[in-house]
């Protein structure tokens, strides 16, 4: 009996290290951010919160322009959502619903995507947006990863499990067309796990580096990691300026999470139990 009553308590102590630990690099980073780089660097280092983070912030925008960076990161990683959430829905809805031709060795086409490393798309990606001219523009970041083969796949499943086929069946003997069934009946039905793809993306396309340090060549085009990235240097790094930038950055993931969180936990779990 003692031991059934301790063991939880052993498995939340656990988690709460774990979590400790996890949290930890988040909670000096916005501490960090209100120190100057000499503070950061003393020892021992600041525990809890200063007094400098308007001066790392004036440090920040007289690097780099931040705010505009900002503002292309933000509408990258909307472009990005919005057009993930409509190629993947689609393809989703047709690889689970239609017949057509090839249709099962497409899907494993699409799939095996996946298992390509990501370093491998990094010289055709730059040879491709040097081709169509768009070196240093935005829609280099969302136009070319706007249908995910991981995109497609959560749909088509998600489809599959949660939409019945006789459903979509009796809009179209009631005259309803394919995109009117598509609009009226099969995006309010996915909306679980679209709000889990759109979530997924957000924060992928927010955190991304590799493409824009691939495609992107002037500061003022920058998004944020790679304007951020740019702040390093091997002698004269202002680490509080680069403490304040990320902890901004950083505010609207944790805000989206907390938000949306319980949406990802259905979305991704969706199906799994009938």
């Amino acid at each position: 009996m003692k031991t059934d009553h301790l063991a939880p308590w052993a498995a939340y102590c656990v988690v709460g290290v774990g979590a400790l630990i996890m949290l930890a690099p988040f909670y000096f980073m916005f501490v960090f951010a209100t120190h100057s780089r000499t503070e950061i660097f003393s020892l021992p280092p600041p525990m809890f919160f200063g007094d400098d983070f308007f001066n790392n912030l004036q440090i920040l925008t007289d690097r780099i322009p931040f705010w505009r960076n900002l503002g292309w990161s933000l509408y990258v990683a909307l472009a990005s959502t919005a057009l993930t959430l409509l190629f993947c829905s689609m393809a989703g809805y047709a690889f689970a619903l239609f017949n057509f031709p090839w249709k099962n060795a497409l899907f494993a086409l699409v799939m095996a995507t996946m298992l390509l490393p990501s370093f491998m798309n990094m010289i055709p990606t730059f040879m491709i947006m040097d081709l169509l001219g768009w070196i240093d523009q935005p829609r280099a970041l969302y136009l070319p990863g706007a249908a995910s083969a991981f995109g497609i796949f959560l749909m088509r499943q998600f489809v599959s499990t949660s939409i019945p086929r006789d459903l979509i069946e009796a809009a179209r003997m009631d005259g309803c067309s394919e995109l009117g069934i598509y609009a009226r009946i099969v995006v309010p039905l996915l909306k679980p796990a679209m709000g889990t793809l759109g979530l997924i993306t957000f924060i992928a396309s927010w955190n991304n580096f590799i493409g824009p340090l691939i495609v992107m060549r002037s500061p003022e085009m920058y998004t944020l990691p790679l304007a951020l990235r740019s702040l390093q240097s091997p002698v004269n790094t202002e680490w509080g300026a680069l403490m304040a930038g990320s902890a901004i950055a950083t505010i609207p993931l944790i805000v989206l999470f907390m938000i949306s969180s319980r949406q990802l936990i259905s979305g991704l779990t969706a199906g799994a139990v009938k």
